[in-house]
C-alpha cells in the first residue's frame, strides 16, 4: 500500500534519533530544515554528526537507548543497523502511537521520508513509497532543474497578493490568472 502525503507543522514536534552515525546524518539534516526540537541518542556518533550536534546545539546523551525514552517524543527515528532494536522500538512507537521511522527497514516504519525540494516556503516531495529510494532521488535531481530559479520569490509574490484581496471567488481566479501568466513566462 502507498504512503498518504502530507506535511507536517513542526514547530510543536520534538524528535527523538536513535544513532549516530552517518545515515543518522543524513536523517538529520533533513529534519533541521524544519524543526530543531532534536534530540540524540546514540553510544557512539560519526564526525559529522557530533559536527551537527555542535553547530545546531543539539540535545545528546551517549548512551544506548532504553525502553521509555520515546516518551517525551512525537516522531522517532531508528538509525541503527540492529533489526531488533528497530522491531524493538517500532512496537513500543506502535503501543504509544508515536511516528517511528526505521531507516532501511520498511516494516518497521509507520511513516518514510520523502526526497524533497525546498526552495524558501515551495516545498516538492517525492516517494516511491519505499520501494525505490534511489528513483527519488534522481527523480528529485531532475525536477530541481525543472524549477525557476525566482520560483520562491514568486511564491513570496502570490502570497502578498493573496493576502491583500477579500476572500471570495474572484480572488481566486486572478490569483490563478497570476500563477498561469508566471509559468507561461517561464516556458518561453
Amino acid at each position: 500500500m502507498s504512503y498518504f502525503p502530507i506535511y507536517l507543522k513542526m514547530d510543536k514536534i520534538k524528535v527523538l534519533v536513535v544513532g549516530g552515525g552517518h545515515i543518522a546524518y543524513e536523517k538529520l539534516d533533513k529534519i533541521k530544515d524544519f524543526t530543531l526540537d532534536i534530540k540524540i541518542i546514540s553510544p557512539r556518533i560519526c564526525e559529522d554528526t557530533k559536527d551537527f550536534i555542535d553547530k545546531f546545539d543539539i540535545e545528546f546523551e551517549q548512551r544506548s537507548y532504553c525502553d521509555g525514552d520515546i516518551n517525551d517524543f512525537d516522531i522517532i527515528v531508528v538509525a541503527v543497523d540492529d533489526l531488533d532494536l528497530q522491531k524493538e522500538i517500532f512496537d513500543e512507537c506502535t503501543r504509544s502511537n508515536k511516528l517511528c521511522n526505521s531507516v532501511d527497514s520498511v516494516d518497521f516504519c509507520n511513516f518514510i521520508f520523502p526526497a524533497y525540494i525546498k526552495k524558501g516556503d515551495l516545498i516538492v516531495s517525492i516517494s516511491t513509497s519505499g520501494k525505490s529510494p534511489a528513483v527519488a532521488k534522481h527523480l528529485k535531481k531532475y525536477l530541481q532543474t525543472a524549477l525557476p530559479e525566482d520560483i520562491s520569490d514568486f511564491l513570496d509574490y502570490m502570497d502578498s497578493l493573496r493576502n491583500g484581496l477579500p476572500k471570495g471567488k474572484e480572488r481566486m481566479e486572478f490569483l490563478s490568472n497570476e500563477a498561469l501568466k508566471y509559468f507561461e513566462k517561464v516556458k518561453k
